[in-house]
Order: C-alpha cells, then structure tokens, then sequence
C-alpha cells in the first residue's frame, strides 16, 4: 500500500506518520511506501521497512496536485489547511489552498483516469456549523458556517462528496473538534488559546486567555485525532449510504471547566499563569462554533473520543509535555 500525506509537516501530520509507522499494515495490506507532502518540507524519517518520499509545493498550483498523483497513492490523508485566524485575515489565501487546493487534488486524480480510485480521507470541521444553533448539535443540523474558514471545509466537503458520487475517488471527510492540547508553538488558528490556556501553565509560562470563562467549546486530544483518521482509513464508505461527511465525538466543556480539570491534574499552581485579556475579533469567531455534538453516526461507526478533560490534559502530559 501507498500512501500519501498531505499537510505532514503539521503537528497532526507528524503524529500520523509515528502512528503509521509503528503499526505497519491498515487492513491487513502493508504499507510500503509514504509519500509526505507539505509547503514546507517534512522532517527526514528513516524507516528500514517503508519507503519514504518527501516533497514540498503550493497545493493550489494544479501541476503540483498532478504530479503527486503521478506516484498513484491508494490512500491519501488531506490535512493541510490555512488555519481558521489566518484564513479570516487573508480570505483570499484561505480560499486558494483551503478549497481550490483541493479541488486541484481532485481534478488531479479524475484526469488521471484509467480506473485510478483512490481512497481520501479528508480533515473538516466543526466549523462547518454556525450560530444560531442547538445546545447540542445532532447529525441532521444544516451547515451554515459563519467563518472563511468553516465556509471553505464546508464547500470542499461538497467538492469530495460529488467526486465520490461520480466514482471518481472514495472520500469521507472527518469533521474534527478543536484539537487540544496541541505541543509546540501557538499557531494563527482563532482557536489555539484553548491549548495555550494549558500547555503553557504546565511548561511554567504565561498564557492569555481572550475569552469568558463561561464560553464552551468541543474537543479532542491529538491521540483521538490520529486515532479518527486510522478508523476512517480501515473503515468500509459503503457505510456511510452517500452521507460523507461525519461529526467526529468529542467532549464539551466551558473554559472554566479545562481550567477545573488542569487544577486538579497538575495542583491550583498553575493556574496563576492564566491571564484573562479579551479579544473580541477571536470572541467573535469562537462564538460562532458550535459548542457540543452528538456525533451519532460515527460513534455508531465505532469512532471514540475521550470523555472528560483530565483524559486529555493526562495525553498531553504523557506524549507533548516540555515540547514548546
């Protein structure tokens, strides 16, 4: 098996290759060869069992989309993605790799003809939603997205749904709760404070925290994350009856409540490096979002996520702490 890793430079990306590495086979086939693709190179990994190719482009050139596809992936995983802040200050790059990047890859793989039907998994978002919305948001709700960003997801989606119709590849698009807590450095996503209001106390740094404590959100370790995308990969699309798109679980919980969970997971310390400055443009955005999912379908499907906060704050601890 071939696979190719669009957006492997990314935290995700980068979480996905260790995974796929260390388990060899997706279905029983072996993977034999990676093929890691980002705007920026990946960095070298050597591997004595797979084949590994690293390349680097502008995803919205279509010639690069056509010469990945050369190599023929039987699965691709499509990460990459101007994040949700960066995409709302700079639409018409949002728009360029966000949506015509992909539809690039798309048109890419339906010119390359002769049979070729690979399978995409595709990262979306719960961004795909927008207010006013029910407390918690079942399966059937319309998307109605209030950012660049959740508008770009949900126009892709379409995009992938109507090349799977068509036959022309096999897609299912995972929409993924804010994932947290991310290792590193802060990003330009709107929603990188709800990381950085935990990460950054561990590490024994300030964090500014530009919302109400009051506000809640929907989440999912960076475990789940890579966890979602090898279920997606292993599973059968017949499955989903033609409805591509799936809310992936997750946890909702208020800001006050992560910082609750980080009291009681690492002592009241570490709290006082929380300051409370608020932002209304990310206000603006994060109140957008929906704040809780049913998730119906893929828990059916056999998708997991965990199920209170101390679980995700323990993952980041044990896999990411000190790597800021």
């Amino acid at each position: 098996m071939k696979i190719l890793i669009i957006g492997a430079a990314g935290m995700i990306g980068q979480k996905l290759i260790i995974k796929l590495l260390s388990i060899k086979s997706l279905n029983g086939k072996k993977i034999k060869e990676l093929i890691l693709f980002d705007v920026i190179k990946s960095p070298k990994i050597e591997d004595s069992h797979i084949k590994i190719k690293i390349k680097s482009g502008d995803l919205s050139n279509l010639m690069v989309s056509k010469k990945l596809i050369k190599d023929k992936p039987d699965l691709i995983f499509h990460l990459a993605a101007i994040v949700s802040g960066h995409a709302e200050k700079e639409f018409e790059l949002g728009w360029n790799i966000n949506t015509r990047g992909s539809w690039g890859l798309f048109e890419a793989i339906r010119l390359m003809g002769k049979g070729y039907c690979p399978k995409i998994v595709f990262t979306s978002s719960i961004t795909v939603y927008g207010a006013p919305f029910a407390d918690r948001i079942s399966d059937e709700f319309f998307t109605t997205p209030l950012t660049s960003y959740g508008s770009q997801k949900a126009v892709t989606e379409i995009l992938l749904s109507d090349y799977s119709r068509k036959g022309m590849l096999d897609g299912i698009a995972l929409r993924f709760p804010t994932i947290c807590v991310r290792p590193g450095k802060p990003n330009l996503a709107a929603s990188g404070f709800f990381s950085g209001i935990i990460r950054e106390p561990l590490n024994g740094q300030m964090a500014i925290l530009p919302v109400s404590p009051e506000t809640r959100h929907y989440f999912a370790s960076p475990r789940s994350a890579i966890n979602f995308l090898i279920h997606a990969a292993e599973l059968d699309l017949k499955k989903l009856e033609n409805r591509i798109s799936l809310n992936m679980p997750g946890l909702s919980a208020t800001v006050q409540e992560q910082i609750e969970s980080l009291k009681r997971v690492s002592g009241n310390n570490t709290a006082k490096y929380i300051q409370h400055k608020p932002n209304l443009d990310i206000q603006k955005i994060v109140g957008s979002w929906a704040k809780d999912l049913a998730a119906t379908r893929a828990k059916r499907l056999g998708f997991i996520a965990e199920k209170n906060f101390d679980e995700i704050i323990k993952i980041y601890i044990e896999e990411d702490l000190n790597k800021i």
